[in-house]
Parts: structure tokens; sequence; C-alpha cells
């Protein structure tokens, strides 16, 4: 592992508890919304943000949400994190967490 992975492994995991915060203080609490992880992509210009829906008929309404509040965010990031980049924030459904929840779920039958 090198030194920047490492840098960028600190800040993914600093923009996921920051995107967390967030998304606790001003969802509306219909459907659990979990952020699962976060990627930097371009050398820190981009963070996408994988999340995870209950009940997933709520994900539509999810994605619309963190994408109202990706300014919120980012400017709590710029707030919190000493990094010279902000990146532009961006969100999607995590399907390897979902795929993993189905798996969990066959398992059980």
């Amino acid at each position: 592992m090198t030194i920047q992975s490492s840098r960028n492994d600190k800040i993914e995991e600093q923009i996921k508890e920051i995107a967390a915060r967030v998304v606790e203080r001003e969802s509306n609490k219909t459907a659990l919304i979990t952020i699962t992880r976060v990627e930097l992509f371009e050398r820190g210009r981009k963070a996408m943000l994988f999340i995870s829906v209950l009940p997933e008929s709520g994900e539509d309404s999810a994605i619309n949400f963190l994408k109202r509040k990706r300014k919120e965010i980012r400017e709590e990031v710029k707030q919190r994190l000493n990094i010279r980049t902000i990146p532009f924030l961006d969100a999607v459904i995590d399907v390897g967490e979902k795929a993993r929840r189905h798996i969990d779920e066959l398992l059980k039958e």
C-alpha cells in the first residue's frame, strides 16, 4: 500500500462519516440510507458515495435526496478536512451490497 492510497483511504473514510452525519440529520427517515463506502476518482477531484437503502423502493428518492444535499455535504467536507481539492460528490446504489443482502436472504431460506 502506497502513502497516497493510504491517504486516500483516510479521506474516503472521513467523507463517508461526514456524509453519513448529513444524511442522519437531514433525511426524512422514510427510508434507511446507509453510506456503505466512498471512492475517490480523478486524483481526488471526484468522490462517489455508494449507498444502501431499505426498503429498496426508496432508492430513487434517496439518490435524489443525496443529489440535492451534495452542496451541503461538500461544504461540510471543506470545513472539516484539511485537503486542497474538495471533490465533486455523486451517489449511486451499492449493487455489491445489494447482491450480498440478496445472497443472505437466499441462505436463510
